[in-house]
């Protein structure tokens, strides 16, 4: 119900479902290149895993591109914006540790989409994985350093 204690985090229409897969997406502040340096993009990644040992979601696929990042996931618990507020902060931290910088690193909010159907699933995998061949940075995906999926 809009303007109830649940739905005001939420954006309009936007509900977390537990066990359903979700493709997110957001972008660094300013879209400013920050994991052209892989060591960085790493330490986002180490934040996808533990958000899985941790029992908040299964990675399905997902790459870090240099200024946003592409996570297929299948949500276990919590709420998207709880995994994504969680995945942002502990990656803010650890960069912000890792340059000596205290700079926010993430836009505000991110972009979800619920996915409805096995055969989409496939899709969306294959779309996360080949941004870096979309966006030139590669001409085969075995040379970016920052992707992985389940089915590889």
């Amino acid at each position: 119900m809009p303007g109830s204690p649940a739905s005001h985090k939420l954006r309009l229409g936007r509900y977390a479902e537990s066990s359903r897969v979700y493709l997110l997406t957001t972008n660094t502040s300013g879209r400013v290149p920050v994991f052209k340096d892989v060591v960085l993009g790493r330490l986002v990644v180490e934040q996808f895993r533990k958000a899985q040992e941790q029992g908040w979601a299964d990675s399905l696929a997902w790459v870090v591109m240099p200024d946003h990042f592409h996570w297929l996931i299948e949500l276990r618990r919590g709420s998207l914006s709880e995994l994504m507020q969680r995945t942002k902060s502990l990656s803010t931290k650890a960069v912000n540790l890792r340059l000596g910088n205290k700079v926010s690193l993430w836009q505000q909010g991110f972009h979800d989409r619920a996915l409805r159907r096995e055969d989409e699933l496939i899709i969306m995998a294959r779309y996360v994985v080949a941004n870096p061949l979309r966006a030139g940075l590669v001409k085969r995906l075995g040379d970016y350093p920052l992707w992985d999926a389940i089915w590889l």
